[in-house]
Parts: C-alpha cells; sequence; structure tokens
C-alpha cells in the first residue's frame, strides 16, 4: 500500500495550485477609495470627553419630535421624555488629526443607549462639508484598551496550556489574519471572483495553519485531505443553494453600502465566499482530531486493521458531530438573536420568519456548513485509518507472531 505516495501526489500538486493562485491574484493592496461619509465609510478621530453638565432637554432644545402627550408610539414616548427629563451637554476634546485640540458640545438625551461621562474615550466622526459647529459627533466608544487587554489574556492562555502548539497557533493566527487583510479583502475589492479568492485564500490558510501547528507528518496530510474534500463538498452544496433560493447576499445597510460603492462585486459569491471561510475553522477543529483520536488507537492497539480503527474512529466521531453541530447552530442563531427577537415581537409564524432572506442566509450558512462537517468525519476517520494501518513496519508481524503463546501443556509455566 504507497497511500503516503498518493496523499503526496495529491496535496503537493494543490499546494502548487495554491500558490500559483495567490501569484496571479495578489492585488498589491486595496483600490484607491473616496470616503463618502456613509456608514462605516467616514473620516474618524480620537478624543475625549472633558466636561458634562447637566441641562434641561427642553431647554437644550434636544426634542426633534413635538410632544403631544401620547405615549403609545415609541416617538411619542421618546418626545415626552426628551421634553420632560434631563439631558447632558457634553464637551469633546479632538485628539488627533488636523484639529487636534479642537472642542464641541453634544447634547446627550435620557433614552440614549450610550451615556458619556467624563474622562471617557470616544470616537469621534468627521464630516468637512458640514457647517463647523457640525462637523463632528461621536459615533463610537473607544474600546482599544480592553480589547487589548482581553487579546493579551487569551494569547498567555493559549502559551501557558498549549506551549509550543500554543505559540505556533497565535503565529498561525496571525498569518491568517495577514491572509485576509493583505489577500483575500483586497483582491475582492479589486473585482476578482469572490468564490475564487475565497478558495485560494482559504486553501492557504489551511495548509500554512495546519502545518504550522501539527508538523509535516503523514497525520497532518490526512487532516489537510479530509479538510479539502469536506471544503468541495460545501462549495458545492453552497453554489447550489444560494443560486436555487435566489440570495443575494444583499441584506442589510453594510452589504447595501459595499454593493453602492463596488456595484462590480458579486454579492451573492460573496456571501458563499463567507460561507467557505467560515467553516473552515471548524473544519480543520474535526479533522484533527479525528486524525489524531484514530492514529492514538493504533499506538495503543497496533494489531487492529483498518476497519477497527474506522469503526472505533466514527463512534468517537458520532459525538464529536452532535457537538459540532450543535456549537454552529447556536453560534448563528446568538449573532442573528436581534433580529429573531423582532420577528419574535411581529408574532410572525416560523414558516415566514425563515422565508426572509435574512435568516434564510443563516439557514443557508448553518445547514450547508454542518453537512460538511458531518461529511468530514467519516471521509478523515477512513483515509486515517487506511495510511495509519498501512504504515507498520515489517517487523510488527513478526512481532506479533512471536508474542502469540504456543499451544500446547509446554513452555507455560512463568519462571520466577
Amino acid at each position: 500500500m504507497h497511500l503516503r505516495k498518493v496523499i503526496a501526489a495529491v496535496l503537493i500538486p494543490f499546494a502548487a495550485a495554491v500558490l500559483v493562485g495567490l501569484v496571479v491574484l495578489w492585488p498589491g493592496g486595496a483600490p484607491a477609495h473616496e470616503r463618502t461619509g456613509v456608514g462605516f465609510d467616514r473620516q474618524t478621530q480620537d478624543a475625549t470627553v472633558t466636561k458634562v453638565v447637566e441641562v434641561s432637554c427642553k431647554e437644550a432644545g434636544a426634542s426633534g419630535v413635538p410632544p403631544t402627550g401620547d405615549t403609545s408610539t415609541a416617538e411619542g414616548s421618546s418626545a415626552v421624555q426628551q421634553e420632560q427629563g434631563t439631558c447632558k451637554r457634553a464637551t469633546i476634546r479632538v485628539d488627533s488629526g488636523d484639529d487636534k485640540g479642537r472642542t464641541f458640545t453634544e447634547i446627550v438625551q435620557p433614552d440614549q443607549s450610550r451615556q458619556l461621562h467624563e474622562g471617557q474615550k470616544v470616537v469621534v466622526a468627521y464630516e468637512p462639508s458640514a457647517p463647523k459647529d457640525l462637523q463632528y459627533s461621536v459615533t463610537d466608544v473607544n474600546r482599544r484598551l480592553p480589547m487589548a487587554l482581553l487579546a493579551g489574556i487569551f494569547a498567555v492562555a493559549v502559551v501557558v496550556v498549549g506551549r509550543l502548539r500554543g505559540v505556533m497557533a497565535l503565529i498561525s493566527l496571525a498569518i491568517s489574519f495577514m491572509v485576509l487583510n493583505f489577500f483575500i479583502l483586497p483582491a475582492i475589492l479589486q473585482g476578482s471572483n469572490p468564490l475564487v479568492v475565497a478558495v485560494v485564500g482559504a486553501s492557504a490558510i489551511m495548509l500554512i495553519a495546519l502545518y504550522l501547528c501539527h508538523g509535516l507528518s503523514a497525520r497532518t496530510s490526512v487532516a489537510v485531505l479530509g479538510t479539502l474534500i469536506s471544503l468541495l463538498l460545501i462549495g458545492i452544496l453552497g453554489s447550489v443553494f444560494i443560486d436555487w433560493a435566489a440570495l443575494t447576499g444583499n441584506t442589510d445597510d453594510n452589504t447595501g453600502l459595499i454593493h453602492g460603492l463596488y456595484p462590480t462585486i458579486d454579492m451573492s459569491g460573496l456571501l458563499l465566499a463567507g460561507i467557505i471561510i467560515g467553516s473552515l475553522g471548524v473544519l480543520d477543529d474535526v479533522t484533527v482530531t479525528q486524525t489524531s483520536a484514530v492514529w492514538e488507537l493504533h499506538e495503543a492497539n497496533p494489531s487492529m486493521g483498518w476497519r477497527g480503527l474506522y469503526r472505533a474512529g466514527i463512534r468517537i466521531g458520532r459525538d464529536h458531530i452532535a457537538s459540532v453541530v450543535n456549537t454552529l447552530v447556536l453560534a448563528y442563531a446568538g449573532a442573528a438573536l436581534p433580529l429573531l427577537l423582532l420577528f419574535s415581537i411581529a408574532q410572525s409564524s416560523v414558516g415566514t420568519v425563515a422565508n426572509s432572506e435574512l435568516v434564510a442566509e443563516e439557514i443557508v450558512r448553518t445547514l450547508v456548513g454542518s453537512i460538511g462537517l458531518v461529511a468530514s468525519v467519516p471521509v478523515t476517520t477512513a483515509l486515517a485509518a487506511l495510511v495509519v494501518s498501512a504504515d507498520r513496519s515489517a517487523t510488527e508481524p513478526a512481532l506479533e507472531a512471536s508474542a502469540v503463546p504456543a499451544r500446547g501443556g509446554r513452555g507455560r509455566r512463568r519462571k520466577r
């Protein structure tokens, strides 16, 4: 059995094709772009809240809707609160950009979800075409410090528990972000086919991450091959059902803004690219775990053939399938929870909710990814069982034969 040569004959040309794809599709940076001032496409600067004082909303003129006393609607209730409540006048100092040191004021209404306090770091949007006193406005809170601290805690935890493997995992994570930021996103913006870019980028991430974290070995190669087959299945199913369900991929403000700025981008292709990239991380986990399980089973019982290894490995895989599929569904449901809550408020039926494009996208994403994950278990387990059972040394049969006790009554007494 020459399964190692077969695997090499598949993976080496595949790796070469991925390298050629990276070279051919390499974008050389994101295209030049003039900011529109809409949504995320705004000029922003860092700023600090230097002073906050309480003022009457009525005196501050914060109420945009004249109060009528009717609180049965959200607008009427908000207008009454703004008319009768106490607002805050915040003074904000710009800390970066050409206008560093400039201050402006902003009224914070009592029903706003984001309240400002003195000393708080914020992000402000800048609109140069607006009147001078309205050019700056607070758009978000500056969260860089807590986010950086959380990332540091994560890195320390990975290194302490994973040791060298943890260090390699962090390096592969950094490389994955580099491939995403310097290849996948700019290439899509340059007009390349999102599906082709995603396949090439995801394949590069897969090869780098798996071999960097787990070493250049037959075990890792089996996991790579199982991941590749599963990604191919996900790509085919995703393409078929996105087209069949007429999913456009343009379902919210962000995708609408992208389509408005770059109308040549295939939004349905971008949706399929997201499904492939999103499934890759969980696929790596499943294939590596299944391969390791089969290898460890062989170490524990070298005499076990490939059928026995497959049966034992698939029993482990069934438990893995149950937990991973549940994880995927809950992850997507958690991300779409505000949307599902709106449907619940509207008392929409399950069929109506599932038929809406926003939810249908998540359903297709979840089910296609889950099918690929389920298929990866038997495929990877079978490949691993074949390779590891064919990897015995020539001396193992002789050693196993010598270990069998002789039949008959002689030679069985244990020497003391």
